[in-house]
């Protein structure tokens, strides 16, 4: 069984930056892509950035330039790294991690979010 953690939400202002991290664990055969995602309430959860094995990401165009998505594959460790925030980015951030556990193919694992409010 796998399991994915996020974390590093919380409150800041208009400007300011967050670094979200994503922790998989149990068993994990072998790793793909991982995408960080988020979700406002009543929304549909969108992608926000993602990477893959070979270390290309990709970015929502709205994102590029202020979010950076990087990992550390020999920690199972995902990052975002969000600068310039905006109020509009508030929403709560999801971990997305293809894993194959065993069954040799691909699933996705999801976290339990972490929220990240912009606000003054």
């Amino acid at each position: 069984q796998v399991h994915v953690v996020e974390s590093g939400g919380g409150l800041v202002q208009p400007g300011g930056s967050l670094i979200l991290s994503c922790e998989a664990s149990g068993t994990i055969v072998r790793s793909n892509a991982v995408a960080w995602y988020r979700q406002v309430h009543g929304m549909r959860r969108a992608v926000v950035a993602r990477i893959v094995s070979s270390g290309q990401t990709f970015y929502e165009d709205s994102m590029e330039g202020r979010f950076t998505i990087s990992r550390d594959c020999a920690e199972n460790k995902t990052f975002l790294q969000m600068n310039s925030l905006k109020p509009e980015d508030t929403a709560v951030y999801y971990c997305g991690a293809e894993i194959d556990d065993g069954v040799g193919y691909w699933q996705i694992f999801w976290g339990q979010g972490t929220r990240v409010t912009v606000s003054s």
